[in-house]
């Protein structure tokens, strides 16, 4: 047994169903558990956003926070670090003879990228990185397929994986964890990430707070409380309201819930009040979420290029500053489009119809470079995950997983579907 380890957390910050977690206290008489505030981060991408708008970091800083709570009440809590990762892990390793650091598995390029550095730098100090695939509701090893097989088709991913492997149990929290006095924790403020502070509007369906104490109030609320669960199916396209869909996202963004905590948690409920095609349908998201990550592991870098994952190009690659710029104010000659650009805007949040129009729109009225929708997603979205994000960007410009290929949506008629009485476009769209 080794006598200290450190666990770096990055989107895995819960103390329920955390394998990392429990493997570091197997295996070690004392953790540190740390999270890094990676400068990376927040600095302006080659796109001209934010990588973290004040949203997200906003909900990030919540989710730390809680984070902190949580490990207290077990008797240990979180060592904050600022900076580039492979720095400041390699500083506290050698304070505290560190032998082995604990972290989920990346499967993004860029994430990638810092594990490795992360990596070489431990390896130096004589400390070894070990990684555990904590993100997905169906583990890659159960995969039915190895991962250079795996289909480019959600419904053939979706079909196979169903029929051929099985979701694991979740891991219970642990009942202690034993760490060296762990001091107080300094969070960073906005100011000192290169932020201001956004009030989320009133508007907004919710105010999102972050942490895994909130993300389990809100589970409970969703299904255990109002049943909505029970009627997802039909509600999931609504636009106004907390309870039209289960709004999971953001937590499951930063790992405050795991995919498995809340199958577990469905199939609870479906023993209670009954399973239907709504209770199926909750599952059925979360592996989209799956597929998306495992393609990411499959094409690596291919979903940040112009062409994503097909050779033949569609879009046009053009940028006019002046339709980027209305698209991101809402200001489109589409006040279906404008009205959902003002939410994200004001709150950090669109509804997945939402998303669905405005990322039509941006690639085949505006024939933008898909790209620069998707970079103004990742500093906007509080929810933003960056398999979810950039996958479906590919997929709604035809450059990735669609077996249709182009995807094109009438915005009017979507409109008249989802909006009949407009009173999304009047919430949105109205003089403040």
């Amino acid at each position: 047994m080794m006598k200290t380890s450190i666990i770096w957390f990055k989107t895995d910050l819960r103390v329920e169903d955390n394998e990392t977690l429990l493997k570091a206290i197997a295996q070690s008489e004392q953790i540190i558990p740390v999270y890094c505030f990676d400068d990376s981060h927040f600095e302006t991408t080659a796109y001209g956003f934010k990588k973290t708008g004040s949203f997200r970091a906003q909900f990030l800083l919540d989710s730390v926070e809680d984070f902190d709570k949580n490990l207290r009440k077990l008797g240990s809590g979180l060592v904050i670090l600022k900076g580039k990762p492979e720095v400041e892990l390699a500083k506290i390793v050698q304070e505290y003879k560190a032998q082995k650091v604990f972290a989920k598995r990346e499967v993004a390029f860029e994430e990638k990228q810092t594990e490795k550095v992360v990596q070489a730098e431990l390896f130096k100090l004589r400390c070894e990185l070990e990684t555990f695939s904590t993100s997905t509701l169906y583990h890659a090893e159960d995969l039915p397929f190895s991962v250079k097989d795996i289909p480019d088709v959600f419904t053939n991913f979706r079909k196979k994986i169903e029929k051929e492997s099985k979701i694991r149990s979740v891991f219970r929290k642990p009942e202690q964890i034993n760490s060296p006095e762990i001091p107080q924790m300094k969070l960073p403020t906005l100011e000192d990430l290169g932020l201001e502070f956004s009030k989320i509007d009133s508007r907004a369906v919710m105010q999102f707070k972050g942490g895994e104490t909130e993300a389990l109030k809100r589970l409970n609320h969703y299904f255990f409380e109002t049943k909505s669960l029970s009627t997802y199916k039909e509600t999931r396209n609504g636009m106004i309201g907390a309870d039209y869909s289960s709004k999971f996202s953001a937590w499951l963004a930063l790992g405050c819930v795991s995919p498995r905590f809340i199958y577990a948690e469905v199939k609870k409920y479906e023993k209670r009040y009954g399973a239907n095609d709504s209770t199926y349908w909750l599952i059925f998201e979360l592996l989209w979420r799956d597929f998306f990550r495992f393609m990411f592991k499959k094409h690596q870098t291919k979903f940040f290029l112009y062409s994503g994952i097909k050779s033949e190009t569609i879009n046009s690659k053009s940028l006019r500053e002046k339709l980027l710029w209305q698209w991101v104010n809402g200001v489109t000659n589409s006040d279906f489009i404008n009205a959902n650009m003002r939410e994200l805007k004001q709150t950090g949040f669109m509804s997945n119809r939402g998303r669905q129009n405005v990322a039509s729109y941006f690639c085949n009225e505006l024939n933008m470079d898909w790209r620069l929708g998707a970079a103004y997603f990742e500093e906007t979205l509080i929810d933003y995950d960056v398999c979810s994000n950039w996958g479906n960007w590919a997929y709604l410009a035809g450059v990735g997983n669609d077996p249709r290929g182009h995807r094109y949506f009438n915005i009017e008629k979507q409109a008249n579907d989802y909006d009949k009485n407009r009173a999304f476009r009047d919430l949105w769209l109205q003089k403040k």
